[in-house]
């Protein structure tokens, strides 16, 4: 029971259940960078329909902006109330709902689904809920 405690503890302290969703975006983030690093084949799932095949070189580079989107989600669960620090999170949802739609809607490398369908989810989502929650955790 005490690892549990101590995992608990763990948890961020604002109110609300936003911000241990960030958390757990957070902690996602940071699988996909392993896996980007380690392999091409999932980052070629999520780009199944682009005419130049996914290289290593642009998985390590997804990998780079996917920890960089992690770290600020990680930040933005333990200081969600820091304007700057919640809206560099707004923007990094808006930014990835802004590749994936683009990679969907323009460009054609993707298609909607698998793995894309997650991206666009979590993208989408997260942007709504916290434009939403805007005025509750940033408080003027």
């Amino acid at each position: 029971m005490a690892i549990v405690d101590s995992l608990l503890g763990l948890l961020p302290k604002a109110e609300g259940w936003l911000p241990t969703w960030q958390l757990i975006v957070a902690v996602m983030a940071l699988f996909n960078t392993a896996q980007n690093f380690a392999t091409i084949k999932l980052t070629r799932r999520i780009y199944n329909t682009a005419s130049q095949p996914v290289t290593p070189l642009q998985a390590r580079t997804f990998a780079i902006w996917t920890l960089t989107s992690a770290a600020i989600r990680f930040y933005a669960a333990y200081y969600i109330n820091v304007k700057p620090v919640y809206d560099l999170a707004l923007f990094s949802y808006l930014f990835a709902f802004g590749h994936f739609g683009s990679e969907i809607c323009f460009f054609g490398t993707a298609k909607l689904t698998g793995p894309v369908l997650s991206t666009v989810i979590v993208s989408t989502f997260s942007l709504a809920w916290m434009l939403n929650q805007y005025d509750f955790y940033v408080r003027a």
